[in-house]
């Protein structure tokens, strides 16, 4: 059967490919204490941009939350003129907070998440034990995308692919000629993401993997995290299609699906469970909301214990 939303995003690649003002700015800040990329993408000619994946600085053993990171996407986003039109979240992450309500009350901008985050809501309001007035229906998000949803940054066109298995709500989103993939991969010397958390599934996500390996090989990936693969001395966040296939050490061409399933649930098995993964769910959740205060008029976070 046809993939449409694939053909689609290579349609759109290849119609970017074909002029220069097809291809997106791209400028990434890339958070150390949490390893992640925080990429804003802007049209050239519009400059109209949107701002994917973005960090609330965190500060666990004193409870504190800061502004510094957005702050300096902010500056940048300011000196270069530019008007952001999307906050685009690749999942609800485990590693970090979002910082999206800040951005967009300081720069606008419509959130957005993958439909399949009401699934990841419900899977961790039980978690966390949420009162009933807790919504579970992705509310608090301004739009819930559907795999092969279009949409457009300024003149660039975009589109967003559902890639399940990390989480059931992982989404990327093609933008001229380039490509959001989130967690569901890594450099080429890194590999994959885990598919240990509740909903995650590597059968799945060597799906989704190949699924988004059907681009043109031109196309350039942005990750949403590096970690320095041994022997590499520097953070990347770039790649391409091509250099996936034919490099990846966890899921190139020539491995196949049982033995990726395999080599990923093996792995998971050894992996801590990440150092923010009980703050940075019940916030992303809350599309980057901290929970309502108390009568005292603070937030508290929960910790559940010998739960998970």
């Amino acid at each position: 059967m046809t993939d449409r939303a694939i053909q689609a995003a290579k349609t759109r690649i290849a119609a970017a490919r074909a002029t220069a003002s097809g291809r997106p700015v791209i400028r990434t800040f890339f958070d150390e204490p949490t390893f992640t990329a925080t990429h804003v993408v802007h049209d050239p000619v519009t400059r109209r941009a949107a701002i994917i994946d973005s960090v609330l600085d965190f500060d666990q053993a004193a409870g504190r939350t800061r502004h510094a990171s957005a702050d300096a996407v902010i500056a940048y986003v300011q000196a270069q003129g530019l008007t952001v039109d999307w906050l685009l979240e690749t999942h609800a992450h485990a590693d970090h907070l979002s910082d999206a309500p800040y951005l967009r009350e300081h720069l606008g901008g419509t959130l957005v998440i993958g439909r399949a985050i009401v699934a990841v809501q419900d899977v961790f309001a039980r978690v966390f034990n949420e009162p009933a007035s807790f919504a579970r229906d992705g509310s608090q998000f301004d739009r819930l995308m559907d795999d092969g949803e279009t949409f457009e940054v300024g003149s660039l066109s975009a589109i967003a692919l559902h890639v399940p298995g990390h989480t059931p709500a992982c989404i990327a989103y093609v933008i001229g000629d380039a490509v959001f993939v989130g967690d569901t991969l890594f450099m080429p010397d890194y590999g994959s993401a885990r598919a240990d958390f509740p909903g995650g599934d590597a059968r799945t996500l060597y799906r989704s993997i190949r699924r988004l390996m059907q681009l043109p090989d031109e196309t350039r990936v942005f990750l949403c995290h590096d970690y320095k693969a041994p022997g590499r001395d520097d953070f990347v966040w770039e790649t391409t299609i091509g250099a996936e296939r034919a490099e990846n050490v966890h899921v190139r061409e020539g491995i196949g699906e049982d033995e990726f399933v395999a080599m990923r649930e093996a792995r998971d098995k050894t992996l801590g469970m990440p150092r923010l993964i009980l703050p940075s769910i019940q916030v992303n959740i809350r599309a980057g909301h901290l929970p309502e205060p108390e009568a005292n008029g603070v937030s508290y976070l929960k910790l559940p214990l010998n739960l998970l």
